[in-house]
């Protein structure tokens, strides 16, 4: 079974991006993103409505952070690393499957730029090569097109579709489930750590 502890959190950069702990700080720009129609359209929960949702959200993230239950990393430039321009995370963690579940969201300014592919493959890198995962799983709204191309353009493949299996705002919604395993074989696919 996998071990986790996040006590000393795991920044991670990118070519763009720096990929960082969460905290109160970012409670404004967090409900810019949960509060956004476009952003929370296949979110499928309930949008943030004020600062104090927002700041619940953060330390619900940060409590799941010091149990070892999830990871989030604020998804910010390089440039401006206290600008938080979205979110990408673990947030189920499986260790006894060596598998996670992973989930993100970005200001619809900064969409249709490559920025999300390039987070998540950072952190596919980290699940996979730093955690010792041996699976990763995706779980979308199926409507969600751009979600679904991000996750196939980093190897994740459609395990399962679910007909109206989560019940949201008084309607049945159906899921979809992508997975990417550590030996996926494609050209972008981070090889194992040496042994």
């Amino acid at each position: 079974m996998l071990q986790l502890d996040f006590t000393v959190f795991p920044e991670l950069r990118t070519p763009r991006l720096c990929l960082r702990s969460i905290t109160l700080a970012d409670a404004p720009q967090m409900l810019l993103l949960r509060s956004d129609e476009a952003v929370m359209r296949y979110i499928d929960r309930a949008p943030a409505e004020t600062l104090a949702d927002a700041e619940a959200l953060i330390s619900k993230m940060i409590s799941s952070q010091q149990d070892n239950t999830g990871i989030t990393w604020v998804m910010a430039f390089a440039d401006h690393p206290d600008t938080l321009i979205g979110s990408i995370g673990y947030w189920r963690m499986m260790p006894e499957h060596y598998r996670a579940e992973v989930g993100y969201m970005l200001l619809p300014a900064y969409w249709r730029k490559g920025l999300t592919k390039e987070a998540l493959l950072a952190v596919i890198d980290y699940g996979f090569n730093q955690l010792g995962l041996h699976s990763i799983e995706a779980n979308i709204n199926p409507a969600n097109d751009a979600s679904a191309a991000i996750l196939e353009a980093t190897g994740f493949v459609r395990e399962a579709y679910f007909r109206e299996n989560y019940y949201y705002n008084g309607v049945f919604l159906d899921s979809a489930i992508y997975s990417r395993l550590r030996t996926a074989a494609r050209l972008d696919t981070i090889p194992p750590p040496a042994v």
